[in-house]
């Protein structure tokens, strides 16, 4: 904790971005509604385009051009995000690369179908998974 605060008092760049990511992870994710986290984020992108810190510049560059999307998250309440298709992903990746050797497309879309769809296979049946 003494080196943190030692590192505080240099004003370091790296001392800043490190202190604006951290106010940025810790707020906006708590906030309840769309305009609050809305008012938070242009706050804090316009910080950051004064902080000349150019990789925090470029990430509120991309914040802004983004905001309707991340606020969309808040819009939701929360309760839907991207996880559950980065799992399809995944499992849509994995399927693929064990699937190599198929002789044909239709036979890789067979295997998607049993793996994504979770369908029973026959007992005589090839096992994709």
């Amino acid at each position: 904790m003494v080196r943190l605060q030692e590192l505080l008092k240099l004003n370091l760049r790296t001392v800043r971005a490190y202190l604006m990511v951290e106010d940025f992870d810790q707020h906006l994710w708590d906030d309840k509604s769309p305009a609050w986290a809305g008012k938070f984020l242009d706050a804090w992108c316009s910080r950051a385009m004064r902080s000349r810190i150019e990789p925090i510049k470029k990430v509120a560059k991309m914040l802004r051009s983004h905001t309707p999307l991340i606020l969309n998250y808040f819009r939701a309440k929360k309760q839907l995000n991207s996880g559950i298709v980065e799992g399809l992903n995944n499992k849509l990746k994995l399927v693929t690369r064990k699937s190599y050797g198929f002789r044909s497309a239709e036979t890789l879309k067979i295997a998607l179908y049993h793996a994504l769809g979770n369908l029973p296979t026959p007992p005589l049946a090839h096992r994709f998974a």
